[in-house]
């Protein structure tokens, strides 16, 4: 009930904006949601990163580099409601999960702050995701508040996030602490193989976090994937 109900408001919203004035998301172009030469800005770049996580390194894989018309769109879908706008961005992220190895694998969306829902509506890496047609399983939520981690350096970013995640069904876990799986993925007394899915990258301090959380609970986590990344922090291409 409640993922119609995230699906009927999105619908709403995607509705409302074709009554309102519209303007290029990339470009400010006016009368078009996203124009031509914005839509081909937004062609998959994927390239591997690799972050260091409690129980060893994970790699993180990124689409695109969080920087001009990428940046434009994905604040126009976070800060302005633009929801319809994810429909040009799932090409993309369905190329990084190929490229990550996400076939046969439970996808993870990060956790949404409270704070962050109650003033968008809606789960940024949720909506990616369904419109990828691939919707994820909620295994994290936050324990903790943690601060903006806009303005923090890198230590103060893993600072702020650290043991701030666990798994939501760590308590109905088994022995072991291993997580089972809905119908399709590992049944009793096998752990998951997950990829954890984010928008943006940037220190991939969150990133780390959730792994940790994930392994904690007896998941395997097999990759990270985030449609952007930070540009200063970008891997090279493999």
């Amino acid at each position: 009930m409640r993922e119609l109900s995230i699906v009927l408001r999105e619908a709403c919203a995607d509705a409302l904006a074709l009554l309102l004035p519209v303007w290029c998301a990339g470009c400010d172009e006016p009368d078009i949601a996203l124009c031509e030469r914005c839509a081909l800005a937004l062609q998959p770049d994927v390239r591997r990163r690799v972050v260091e996580a409690p129980g060893g390194a994970i790699e993180v894989w990124s689409g695109l580099a969080f920087d001009g018309v990428a940046a434009r769109v994905l604040r126009a879908i976070k800060e302005d409601g633009r929801t319809g706008l994810a429909a040009a961005l799932a090409p993309t992220l369905a190329a990084v999960l190929d490229r990550a190895g996400a076939a046969g694998c439970l996808v993870v969306p990060m956790p949404t702050s409270r704070a962050a829902y109650r003033r968008r509506g809606f789960r940024v890496p949720e909506l990616l995701l369904r419109r990828v047609g691939r919707p994820g399983r909620r295994l994290l939520r936050y324990a903790r508040r943690t601060a903006d981690q806009r303005g923090l350096d890198r230590d103060g970013r893993h600072r702020n996030v650290g043991h701030s995640m666990v798994t939501t069904t760590s308590r109905s876990a088994p022995q072991g602490g291993e997580i089972t799986g809905d119908s399709g993925h590992p049944g009793p007394g096998a752990a998951l193989r997950v990829v954890v899915v984010d928008d943006v990258v940037t220190t991939g301090a969150s990133l780390a976090e959730a792994v940790r959380a994930l392994r904690a609970a007896g998941v395997e986590v097999v990759a990270a994937v985030a449609l952007a990344a930070t540009p200063r922090r970008h891997g090279r291409p493999e």
